[in-house]
């Protein structure tokens, strides 16, 4: 660190090269995009601290440098003093501050620059392995990828290009600690608005996303012009927006769903590829009891509940799926000395084997993997 040798060699008895002094102050001010007013604020600082250990007499010490031409100006009092008359043991306390100051300034710069990206994609590569953890080299930085942040089964080796999220910056002691993740939902969402220009001028959003990391993820999506198509402009052309997307997932399932304000066509819409024909719903406790045919069970399921946990997680409802035999067992026992149902219990049961629906089913048919 240039900046400490040159000052307090200085301080120590020999001269001070102011040039010298200020073209490193310069040069650091570059390298580490330090504002050069913090460099000189912190080596002024340094020089206080080492004159009140030399002089304890307690008279009013100050220390300025001038900005110009980088001649150093200190005074007890009404006294100059002479650089050299703090000595070696001062110099080397003041020399330790100055480069505590000089990092903090470096970790301030680091942080504000980082935590302005927070929230975005970044890219680097893989530095290397520390257990389960897995150190990115993003530039100026170090980025730390827990294994809780990682999809499942990926293997990454030192060297191996990775893009992530920037999931978190935080200040830790001299340094700045950057999380990133490849799990978490938004890590999907920021890939489809690079994926997808109209996402990102927000003519499409995307209202919800519930992901198991590696395994499948559902994203619900509402045009905001009538004349564009969410779920097919999604998709891309053959496939080629959704096929990119997938591709940096590692193969991870995608099924894109068409956004309804009404739970009664939403719910029906995130259990697809599956056949739903009916759903009751109990706004109460947001509970919805959901119908499909015997062969659509597994489906709507899916494997070891996966279709439906995501499906909840999506709408926020809790789902619970019968075949039509069962319900109608279910309603068979609840009828049994039942009150009769008043009509706004009646009007809890909504089927939902419109055409308006088959219609959508048809465009979402081939979007959704097999369980």
């Amino acid at each position: 660190m240039g900046i400490p040798t040159l000052l307090f060699y200085g301080v120590g008895g020999f001269a001070v090269d102011k040039s010298e002094l200020l073209r490193l102050i310069e040069t650091l001010h570059k390298d580490k995009d330090i504002d050069k007013e913090i460099v000189f604020q912190g080596i002024e600082a340094a020089l206080m601290s080492a004159a009140r250990k030399h002089f304890p007499s307690g008279d009013a010490i100050s220390i300025k440098i001038d900005r110009t031409t980088g001649e150093l100006i200190a005074q007890e009092g009404d006294r100059k003093i002479d650089p050299a008359e703090l000595g070696r043991i001062s110099a080397q306390a003041a020399k330790q501050v100055m480069i505590q100051k000089i990092r903090e300034a470096e970790r301030d710069v680091l942080y504000d620059d980082f935590i302005n990206r927070k929230g975005t994609i970044v890219t680097g590569s893989v530095q290397r392995l520390e257990g389960s953890t897995i150190v990115v080299n993003i530039g100026k930085a170090e980025g730390i990828l827990h294994r809780a942040e990682q999809i499942a089964e990926e293997v990454y080796r030192p060297g191996d290009r990775i893009r992530a999220l920037l999931l978190d910056v935080k200040k830790v002691v001299h340094r700045v600690k950057i999380v990133l993740s490849r799990s978490h939902p938004d890590f999907v969402r920021k890939l489809f608005e690079l994926e997808v220009p109209e996402i990102a001028e927000k003519v499409i959003e995307v209202k919800a996303i519930a992901r198991e990391a590696g395994y499948r993820t559902k994203i619900a999506v509402v045009s905001r012009d009538p004349h564009i198509d969410c779920v097919g402009t999604c998709v891309g052309v053959r496939g080629t927006r959704i096929k990119h997307i997938v591709n940096e997932l590692g193969g991870e399932k995608i099924d894109i769903i068409r956004w309804d304000e009404a739970p009664e066509v939403l719910i029906p819409n995130t259990l697809k590829p599956a056949e739903v024909t009916g759903i009751m719903l109990s706004p109460e406790t947001h509970q919805a009891t959901v119908v499909v045919p015997e062969d659509q069970l597994s489906l709507a399921i899916g494997k070891r509940g996966q279709n439906v946990r995501l499906a909840a997680k999506l709408t926020g409802w809790d789902i619970d799926i019968l075949t039509e035999e069962e319900y109608s067992q279910k309603e068979a026992l609840t009828q049994e000395g039942a009150p009769e149902q008043t009509p706004s219990e009646q009007e809890q049961e909504v089927t939902t084997s419109s055409s308006k629906d088959k219609e959508v089913e048809d465009k979402e048919g081939g979007l959704h993997g097999e369980n």
